[in-house]
């Protein structure tokens, strides 16, 4: 299995807003320089080869046949042999029938219509249809919900990023992941630059010491807008919301939760600890669609005293940078230019000619190392661990759209849950829909305290 940090037994027998201590053994400041972490306790992927292992067929169902339902999906497909694609779902005829013709023409999959489902209950329909193994894909307010049901069905799980869009959906993930893991369930998270070998080889560096004592980080995701689909005549308001997902809170998190979470959960991954207050604020400008905002900066305070700035904008005709920084005591790293000493000469960099393996895609690794993971029966849970992250940047958002300052216990206890009971395609109010105003009260949950 995954080698995994002593961090993972929190939540045993205490209620969630215990969680405080989640990360308190890898906090305390060291008098000398060295190691951070002990290799046995590296939270690295155990089996990363350049293509999964062998054996017999698995049967994969994909919920969710968006863009990244089908990247996902050919990922799965190029990391492992006799592995195939047996069942489809989404909420849309249209999407579904395209992904199905995309899995015979580009990738041989030849899926019976018999085994495509649509509606807000087709994740239940492809649970049932003789699958091993789900990849979950749908906009991410729904990843709680599905995954509770591919446990509960017993299914091995892939879960795009971020796992939630809310506290509650956090909450959700962390229980359905320690039932998943009671059951020996395999479940990987697309956080993939936990298989990216760069970051990995970097990783390895921090944890041996070569930069001291973490004590500061910066992380940013600035690009350019986001796509968006104007509403057309024949949509109700909760289609064109789905269909337009990435632009509206309640279904994505914002681009700070869905997007930025890569940088965040780099910094909770290489630090091994979670961030005790954010204060944040941020803005909407020249969004076309959708109640949310088109940047962000959050100064997070982490345990032991680690300062972390985090900054994310998706607007045209800016600088663009996406990065993840952090500074030691005797040098810093970064995802660009390696390890620094602090007079700034690069004392190391991942070469990639020195490198055995050849591949270097990390959306495929993530499944090469899932599907191992079944194979050679070693369970491995990542869950729990994406959803801290997850709930790092759902703080940092709540903070903005507050004007005020969030801690940890707050954001993991708040009575914040963005799923409607009983969705529905037809007409809603939209002025429930509104762009938060910080220090306002807008009647939107995430203005509430």
């Amino acid at each position: 299995m995954n080698v995994q940090l002593n961090r993972r037994q929190f939540l045993s027998g205490a209620a969630l807003a215990g969680t405080a201590g989640l990360f308190g053994s890898l906090t305390s400041c060291r008098a000398e320089r060295g190691p951070l972490l002990p290799e046995s306790e590296w939270n690295i992927p155990a089996f990363l080869p350049d293509r999964a292992d062998d054996g017999p067929p698995l049967k994969a169902g994909l919920i969710g046949c968006g863009n990244r339902g089908l990247g996902a999906a050919a990922d799965l497909l190029a990391a492992a042999p006799n592995v195939s694609i047996v069942s489809l779902g989404d909420l849309f005829q249209d999407q579904v029938d395209a992904a199905r013709r995309k899995m015979k023409e580009d990738f041989k999959q030849d899926i019976p219509e018999s085994s495509c489902f649509t509606g807000f209950d087709s994740y239940r329909k492809v649970l049932e249809a003789g699958v091993d193994m789900v990849l979950l894909t749908t906009p991410p307010v729904f990843r709680p919900l599905h995954f509770k049901a591919a446990v509960e069905a017993g299914k091995h799980a892939f879960l795009e990023k971020p796992v939630a869009v809310d506290p509650a959906g956090v909450r959700r993930i962390i229980a359905s992941s320690k039932i998943a893991s009671s059951k020996g369930l395999c479940v990987i998270t697309g956080t993939q630059r936990h298989h990216n070998r760069e970051y990995i080889e970097g990783y390895k560096q921090v944890q041996r010491g070569l930069i001291g004592e973490i004590v500061s980080g910066k992380v940013c995701w600035n690009t350019g807008s986001h796509w968006y689909r104007m509403k057309k005549p024949e949509w109700t308001d909760m289609e064109w919301m789905i269909r337009d997902w990435g632009n509206w809170t309640w279904l994505s998190g914002d681009h700070i939760v869905e997007q930025h979470i890569h940088n965040l959960d780099v910094i909770n991954w290489f630090s091994g600890r979670k961030p005790v207050t954010a204060s944040g604020m941020g803005a909407h400008q020249r969004r076309n669609t959708g109640d949310q905002y088109d940047m962000f900066s959050v100064d997070f305070m982490y345990e032991g005293g680690m300062n972390v700035q985090s900054i994310c904008r998706q607007i045209d005709g800016c600088s663009n940078q996406i990065c993840e920084f952090i500074q030691g005591t005797e040098g810093s790293w970064s995802n660009r230019e390696g390890i620094k000493d602090l007079r700034g000469n690069v004392i190391w960099k991942y070469g990639k000619e020195k490198s055995t393996f050849k591949q270097t895609n990390a959306f495929v690794l993530e499944h090469v190392n899932w599907v191992n993971h079944i194979r050679q029966n070693q369970p491995v849970n990542q869950a729990e661990e994406t959803a801290l992250s997850t709930l790092t940047a759902v703080m940092g958002r709540m903070s903005a759209y507050t004007g005020q300052d969030i801690t940890w216990d707050q954001a993991l206890t708040a009575d914040l849950d963005l799923l409607p009971s009983a969705p529905e395609l037809k007409d809603v109010d939209m002025s429930a829909y509104r762009i938060p105003v910080p220090g306002k009260a807008t009647g939107r949950k995430d203005n509430q305290r």
